[in-house]
């Protein structure tokens, strides 16, 4: 398991059994937010350990630095070891549960005996937990769905977690001299939201060599079988497949581990309609190869537009690529810039002049600070006086760096009645005002529909932050009438965002083409909190890209004066 991933899940679990055990919330505090930190580092945490640097990171102090070391060392860490052995671990398997935190779990084990997921479901169908403190038939409702989601996300795992491995596995073999070619292909190329496994194609002229740098990556955990065309391997709990193929097969082994399973078979009767054979192998007619090497060449002699890998879903990409009418797909090299940042100023942990800074780096034109509104107590939301402040500093620094504009914002919380957490005359200040929801999240769905409606009808709204506030494998979405708030949203000119952040990807594919097909405007952001996270901007082109969305439906592709006119709602 890579490091960073087993670092967070120590944590995080660390975290989970105190809160059980009723330790010192500051403790518990400190746990998560070093989980959180750990999850979301863009470099490779055995870099600051083999560097003696840990302490760089935000968060992260002399204390937690030597558990990391430890596990760095041992694989494990003896305190977690020990706290384990407080509490069965069935009973740790419920804290898995979406909405069920520590403290009802506690209550559940103490007042009723519930020991695994099991008892627990049985009785919240039997309504055997209503009468318990803080529980009620709405609860055990929630506990049942939270039941459902944790059963349907198993054996997946989110992408934002297993791609970096993935890239570093890809790299790892690149380095062989005899690899001419090696790709990343099926869901992980498509950028589906959920992973079940990794495929990774070669052409060599060495196998032997390959396959055995392959069992030998370091994060392997299990050699599950090594053959001459084929191995397979376990990382990070994820089976990993390699295989190889010969040069004149390539493009077309590509297109078939790529897939979707659905996308292939309408190639495979398109072909046979045609009186072609399309497989791993190649496109035959009349059992003669004559097209293969290439997915380009293959899809040009069926007389279609390549179709991107993101869009290869059969939901009529391959019709509309026979007419030549795919959409131009936005690029990476497309954003200008992006648009929800967070500094220290809340709960960030990079000043505004190192995002500037990291932007800059990056090329990008165009930046809005956007900390957090008071009401988010537990990410440190600014008072009036704390916004004024840094909108101080931020005029101080535009006079600094003119080679890139520096807008300022705010990302406001969304109260339960739809107000907006901070007054008029204060939003009105500002170049950008991102509207979010970060508590009530179980509201019923007519509830929450009209709480986003108010909210976004207001008019200093420029965006609507994760708008269906799910965390992949870990929270649902909230229940809204999606299409009204995309309606709200066309009619007073609110971008919807698509957030970058690995865990988050929010808007999702198949949200983002209904809100295109209403002429909704999209801002691709990162929502970062320290300048390594502006990289999480791929993590959101492609879940742009699978959205079917163009260069002209982001307003974060557009030069700087024009996004001015679009956040003026010109």
């Amino acid at each position: 398991m890579n490091l960073n991933r087993k670092v967070a899940k120590i944590f995080e679990e660390i975290a989970k059994i105190y809160d059980f055990l009723g330790e010192n919330p500051f403790r518990i505090r400190a746990y998560e937010k070093a989980a959180l930190k750990i999850s979301s580092l863009s470099e490779d945490l055995e870099k600051y350990v083999q560097e003696d640097s840990l302490q760089k990171i935000p968060g992260i102090g002399k204390d937690l630095a030597g558990k990391i070391k430890e596990i760095y060392e041992t694989g494990t860490l003896k305190q977690y070891e020990e706290l384990k052995s407080k509490v069965p671990q069935d009973v740790l398997m419920m804290l898995n549960i979406a909405g069920l935190g520590p403290k009802k779990v506690k209550i559940l084990y103490e007042k009723k005996n519930i020991r695994n997921i099991a008892e627990l479901e049985k009785a919240a169908r039997e309504g055997k937990l209503r009468n318990l403190p803080g529980f009620g038939a709405k609860t055990e409702e929630n506990i049942l769905k939270g039941i459902k989601f944790l059963h349907k996300s198993a054996g997946r795992i989110a992408i934002g977690t297993i791609y970096p491995t993935a890239l570093a596995l890809k790299k790892y073999l690149e380095e062989i001299p005899e690899i001419k070619k090696v790709d990343l292909v099926g869901s992980i190329r498509r950028f589906k939201e959920t992973v079940h496994d990794i495929d990774i194609l070669v052409v060599t002229s060495n196998a032997a060599k390959v396959m055995e740098r392959f069992v030998s990556f370091p994060d392997v955990e299990d050699v599950i079988s090594k053959g001459e065309k084929k191995s397979s391997v376990i990382i990070s709990g994820v089976q990993v497949d390699l295989r190889v193929f010969d040069e004149k097969s390539y493009g077309a082994a590509m297109m078939y581990f790529t897939g979707s399973k659905e996308h292939n078979i309408r190639m495979r009767d398109f072909c046979l309609s045609k009186k072609l054979k399309l497989n791993e192998y190649g496109l035959y007619k009349n059992e003669k190869r004559v097209a293969g090497k290439t997915e380009e060449e293959v899809y040009k002699y069926l007389g279609m537009q390549f179709i991107p890998p993101e869009i290869r879903e059969d939901l009529g990409e391959i019709e509309l690529a026979l007419k030549k009418r795919l959409p131009k797909l936005v690029e990476l090299s497309d954003v200008k810039g992006d648009l929800h940042l967070h500094t220290s100023y809340s709960d960030g942990d990079s000043k505004i002049e190192d995002m500037i800074k990291a932007a800059m780096k990056r090329g990008y034109k165009y930046i809005a600070i956007t900390d957090h509104s008071p009401s988010l107590t537990v990410a440190k939301g600014m008072t009036e006086e704390k916004i004024n402040k840094q909108l101080e500093e931020i005029e101080r620094l535009r006079r600094k760096y003119k080679e890139i504009k520096i807008l300022t914002g705010i990302e406001v919380d969304i109260l339960a009645d739809g107000t907006l957490d901070l007054k008029d005359e204060i939003l009105e200040k500002l170049d950008v005002v991102i509207a979010a929801i970060h508590t009530r999240f179980k509201m019923p769905k007519e509830e929450m529909t009209k709480r986003i409606i108010k909210a976004i009808s207001h008019p200093a709204v420029n965006i609507l932050a994760h708008p269906t506030g799910r965390l992949i494998g870990e929270r649902e979405e909230y229940e809204i009438d999606i299409e009204e708030v995309l309606k709200t949203a066309a009619k007073n000119k609110v971008a919807i965002e698509i957030n970058s952040y690995p865990m988050r990807l929010d808007f999702n594919a198949e949200n983002c083409r209904k809100a295109k097909k209403l002429g909704v405007l999209f801002a691709i952001n990162t929502d970062s909190h320290s300048t390594d996270q502006l990289s999480y901007i791929e993590f959101g082109v492609k879940t742009a890209r699978r959205g079917w969305l163009e260069k002209n439906n982001i307003i974060n592709t557009l030069p700087y004066n024009e996004l001015m006119k679009v956040l003026k709602k010109e």
